[in-house]
């Protein structure tokens, strides 16, 4: 990595991570097929990708219910793209198994 920091190249990468109901299959027409997941879920997971500085990992309050024994998490409020009111966003800043 440091040759392409050398040439002006910055690399990294930020994670959103959703958990919910989408719907899956094959969409489009004869001649032209793609697999997606359509649905909320799926817009709120790349919304917190976009969001996502690199090295971070920000996770829906569905996903912290999920985890919460496991990561240390700090909370702020994102107003994300197509969803109509502000959402309060979790960004993982440590893991391992919390004492307790």
């Amino acid at each position: 990595m440091g040759k392409w920091r050398r040439l002006g190249h910055e690399l990294g990468f930020g994670i959103g991570i959703s958990h919910g109901y989408a719907t899956l299959g094959t969409i489009g027409f004869e001649g032209r097929f793609d697999y997606a997941a359509i649905g909320t879920v799926s817009n709120v997971a790349s919304r917190l990708c976009d969001a996502a500085q690199s090295g971070q990992i920000l996770i829906s309050p569905r996903v912290l219910l999920a985890v919460e024994d496991l990561v240390t998490v700090g909370r702020s409020e994102l107003t994300l793209k197509g969803i109509s009111r502000p959402m309060v966003v979790h960004n993982v800043i440590g893991h391992g198994e919390k004492q307790t």
